[in-house]
């Protein structure tokens, strides 16, 4: 029997890989919207980042997530983020 793979992506925030699951997506869309992606599944381009305040802190300060968004992030997403990741710790 063969093991399934589990997709792993790189923390924005720490630079850690770690499993797709256990990662929040944040996606531009083609129409230069930045959202968050809950399912996985939308259009975009895509960066993941833990769902902890400190990769948030560290991917604000160091704008890892601008950077690989390639757009600048309106405030409105980072509060979004924080709202995601305290329903994600419960």
């Amino acid at each position: 029997m063969t093991n399934k793979k589990i997709p792993l992506r790189k923390c924005v925030g720490c630079q850690e890989e770690k499993s797709k699951k256990d990662l929040i997506r944040v996606i531009k869309t083609p129409e230069e919207d930045v959202l968050l992606d809950t399912t996985g599944r939308k259009n975009g381009r895509g960066a993941y980042i833990c769902p902890n305040r400190d990769c948030l802190v560290k991917a604000m300060k160091s704008k890892a997530l601008e950077r690989s968004l390639k757009t600048s992030i309106p405030d409105e997403i980072f509060e979004a983020l924080k709202k995601e990741m305290d329903n994600f710790a419960k």
